[in-house]
């Protein structure tokens, strides 16, 4: 890959503290990519891992081409690391997967058609409402499963309205609209894709989105009754944003960041 040649398609793997997982994630992503007939690369995002997630990674790349990683080195969350993927990847097409591998990577076979029908967003859901023949390998545990859908209405009614499943761990953005909204987002956690999809609507981006097959880790971070009410708050926190104008006052510009 030159620099005169930027990759087609640009895949950011945020992750924090997992050490126990991301192996076996990089080799799955790896060996998807590697045979594809598309420039690519694959941008690891390391938010202030405190275990050996880093050395992981590290080793993983140098063993092999078309990989970069970033080590933040402080915790900011999961929305800060996957905006400075975004604006630090090259590619045509950015898509960000979760470290733990829940949506798999060969979902990009059906988001592909997608964009090349001139679609500038496109995201997986797991809700059936958005998309016929999404679904869950396995049904989550009650408690998790009643927080995740009081918080989906929440989200309808005051962000998102029209999107049942915002919280998918699997997105994908052209250059432009990636540009365009990742620099002006705000939320550093659970939030965030709540907001990069209100500001896909108030820029009038097209949204696609197919169907997940998704199956959940328990290990995963996230979800506990915090998480959730610190993601109301920032889903209030995008509403305002929006209505009192806050995005349409910053600057539209992007700081890249540089990686290994």
């Amino acid at each position: 890959m030159t620099q005169t040649q930027p990759p087609f398609l640009s895949v950011i793997i945020p992750a924090y503290n997992e050490e126990q997982r991301i192996g076996a994630t990089l080799e799955s992503v790896y060996s998807y990519l590697e045979p594809q007939p598309y420039r690519w690369e694959m941008l690891i995002v390391i938010d202030g891992a405190t275990d050996g997630t880093l050395e992981k990674v590290r080793t993983f790349a140098q063993e092999r081409a078309n990989i970069r990683w970033i080590d933040r080195r402080e915790n900011r969350g999961k929305g800060f690391t996957v905006r400075q993927g975004m604006l630090a990847a090259t590619g045509a097409i950015r898509l960000f997967t979760d470290a733990d591998n829940s949506t798999d990577i060969t979902h990009w076979d059906k988001m592909q058609p997608l964009f090349e029908q001139g679609y500038d967003v496109v995201i997986c859901s797991r809700d059936a409402k958005d998309v016929a023949g999404a679904r869950q390998a396995v049904p989550q545990p009650f408690r998790k499963r009643l927080l995740g859908n009081l918080g989906n209405l929440f989200i309808q009614i005051v962000a998102v309205p029209g999107i049942w499943d915002t919280q998918c761990g699997f997105k994908a953005f052209t250059k432009e609209s990636a540009e365009k909204i990742f620099p002006l987002m705000q939320i550093d956690r659970w939030g965030f894709d709540v907001e990069a999809l209100a500001l896909a609507r108030r820029f009038h981006y097209s949204v696609g989105i197919v169907a997940a097959y998704w199956i959940d880790d328990p290990r995963t971070n996230v979800h506990s009754f915090g998480d959730y009410v610190d993601s109301i708050r920032e889903t209030l926190r995008v509403r305002w944003n929006l209505l009192t104008g806050v995005y349409g006052r910053m600057a539209h510009t992007s700081t890249k960041i540089d990686a290994a």
